[in-house]
């Protein structure tokens, strides 16, 4: 007997092939999850270094120049434009010895008129120190007149007393002569005591007009030190340098025309990476190299302010003898020793701790290729990494640039 086949459902069949695209999805999305990115290198485009053991020295190796321990800026007092040039740039000169000379019309107008004034009051409060000590001559010339009186009139009441006792001279004129006496005494202590305190006064005025003139002589006298200020003269004894002046050239008050060397040593200027601020600290030793000998030095001088991801040390030499050995502008290689040499694993300095800032690496395995791994990098020199972990002696890993494939997971070396 035949069996009826029934109709597949059509709804069925479109399900179906809807759901192929999302599979056939789905299994790609599987192949990537379970394949690693892969890139193909060749050999020659990347740099493979081994991983050693070795001494690892601690150290910064710096660029040093050469400078003197004292420099003394040359700076315009005055300002204006330059009239006069007396000396050059590497000339030795002495302290005081005159450099160059400015001109400025205004301030020596105003120094001037300036001068003018103070001598004016000092001639005024000189007139005025005369007017009193005459005023003073004049009350002396009273006083004795006043006392010469007092003194007449005494000697006459002394003598009328006398001759009025003996009936010789009549009481009308006894009595007159006792009150011109009472009179010419009361006068004089009434005079003296006004003319005391008159000359405690005129004493305190004189010396404050003394004060005031002896100030105003000050303030003259440096006015025309002042004056002097034109020509701008050298601060210490020493090498000038970075003395560019011309004649004309304008410059204003407190600029700058050079400086002058003190010839007393001399010390190291270096740039350091701001990666070692914070291993830096003064008085750490290291040496520099002088024609193939290595003299120690130490770090004396630490200025923190980072510019362009960079800062500035000072360096100072053991043996002073050095002076007759090195030369201004010299550049020197030096190193400072951040700790004692220590045993470690090594890995030669490359451009891949930029990429990964020492995370990971891509290291070699038997078949030729490398694969990402975790590692820790501890300290480093001018020249090695050292290595904590994720790395042993001998294994080798890719130290150029991991820019250009920071996603792959391994690379097939060709």
């Amino acid at each position: 007997m035949d069996k009826q086949i029934k109709p597949k459902n059509k709804k069925t069949k479109k399900m179906l092939l809807l759901s192929i695209p999302f599979l056939l999805l789905f299994g790609i999305l599987f192949m990537n999850l379970t394949h690693k990115k892969q890139v193909n290198l060749n050999k020659k485009d990347i740099v493979i270094k081994e991983v050693t053991k070795g001494d690892f020295e601690d150290m910064v190796l710096l660029s040093s120049t050469v400078e003197p321990k004292t420099s003394v800026l040359v700076n315009v007092i005055q300002g204006g434009s330059i009239s006069e040039i007396y000396v050059e740039s590497g000339q030795m000169v002495t302290e005081g010895d005159p450099l160059l000379k400015v001109y400025n019309p205004n301030a020596e107008l105003n120094y001037l008129t300036q001068e003018t004034a103070i001598i004016e009051q000092i001639n005024n409060l000189r007139n005025i120190r005369v007017s009193i000590k005459n005023q003073q001559l004049n009350l002396d010339q009273q006083l004795l007149q006043i006392e010469n009186d007092f003194k007449n009139a005494e000697r006459q009441y002394k003598l009328d007393t006398t001759l009025y006792s003996k009936g010789v001279v009549a009481k009308n004129n006894f009595l007159k002569t006792s009150q011109e006496f009472s009179f010419q005494k009361e006068r004089n202590n009434v005079i003296k005591k006004s003319v005391d305190e008159e000359q405690k006064s005129r004493k305190v005025q004189l010396s404050r007009i003394n004060a005031s003139i002896a100030n105003m002589e000050k303030s003259l006298d440096l006015l025309r030190k002042n004056k002097e200020n034109f020509t701008v003269k050298a601060p210490v004894t020493g090498l000038l340098s970075s003395f560019n002046s011309n004649l004309g050239e304008s410059y204003t008050q407190g600029q700058s025309v050079g400086k002058i060397d003190v010839l007393n040593g001399y010390k190291l200027v270096s740039k350091v990476d701001e990666y070692y601020i914070s291993k830096l600290e003064e008085g750490i030793k290291g040496n520099v190299s002088i024609n193939g000998k290595n003299e120690d030095i130490k770090l004396s001088k630490i200025h923190p302010e980072v510019i362009k991801g960079r800062f500035t040390v000072e360096l100072q030499f053991k043996n002073d003898s050095l002076i007759k050995e090195v030369k201004r502008g010299m550049t020197l290689k030096s190193k400072l020793f951040l700790s004692n040499n220590s045993k470690a694993l090594l890995i030669t300095k490359g451009q891949f701790y930029q990429s990964t800032n020492g995370a990971w690496a891509f290291v070699l395995n038997s078949k030729g290729e490398a694969e990402k791994r975790n590692i820790k990098i501890g300290r480093e020199n001018p020249f090695y990494y050292e290595v904590l972990e994720g790395l042993k002696e001998g294994d080798q890993i890719i130290t150029s640039s991991y820019d250009e494939f920071i996603d792959v997971e391994k690379i097939n070396i060709q």
